[in-house]
């Protein structure tokens, strides 16, 4: 199971019986794979659909129909498709319970920067800025380090923010992370990783959890 796989596997198990979740670009929109059992989850994607499922199947897909990324969905029974004002309607009006997006950093003040590294990459903000602080519970989910090992759960984010002071809980491939007034409150960690090598790879100051658990995949 690779670290995509993880962080969109333990998305899902935020999610409860009669939510309108939102799953941002990237590995946010995988965790519609991984509904929990028996949990009936509203899923809505700024670009106008509520009540879409998993991914379709190779030559199933329709070319209208596409997530936040672009990539394709199926419509469930009860679904509706709609033009994006009403989408955003929606998110700025406080009916999105649960919102995770990816990110490029995020830090202990529960801040993230999710759409521009300055002078390498912008792709814009799209509807970050929107969810962050329209959804009711914000989730950040993103790689725990860098590809050379730089810790990207940070003390202060050097980034462009998205949102400010906005997160709610923090998922990566190593742990997953409480966002508190009193910190960054280490609640999980993944199978096989353990919460020394967490601290150890994190540049955030993390409040150890009396009872850090093993994360749910």
């Amino acid at each position: 199971m690779d670290s995509r796989e993880i962080i969109a596997r333990r998305i899902a198990k935020e999610f409860k019986d009669g939510m309108v979740a939102n799953l941002g670009f990237g590995m946010p929109t995988m965790a519609a794979n991984y509904l929990p059992d028996g949990v009936k989850v509203t899923l809505q994607t700024e670009n106008g659909a509520l009540q879409f499922g998993p991914t379709p199947k190779a030559g199933e897909s329709d070319p209208d129909l596409a997530n936040s990324g672009g990539a394709p969905i199926t419509l469930l029974p009860g679904a509706s498709t709609f033009e994006m004002d009403l989408s955003f309607a929606i998110i700025r009006g406080g009916h999105v319970d649960i919102t995770a997006l990816g990110a490029l950093e995020v830090d202990q003040e529960g801040n993230i920067a999710n759409w521009k590294i300055p002078g390498v990459f912008a792709p814009g903000m799209g509807g970050a800025m929107d969810l962050l602080v329209g959804a009711k519970y914000v989730i950040a989910a993103l790689n725990h380090n860098d590809k050379k090992g730089n810790s990207k759960v940070l003390k202060k984010c050097t980034l462009p923010l998205s949102a400010a002071k906005c997160l709610d809980l923090i998922i990566t491939d190593k742990a997953v992370m409480e966002v508190t007034d009193k910190g960054l409150v280490l609640k999980e960690v993944a199978p096989g990783v353990t919460v020394d090598e967490v601290i150890e790879r994190t540049d955030a100051d993390l409040i150890i959890d009396d009872n850090v658990k093993e994360m749910e995949i």
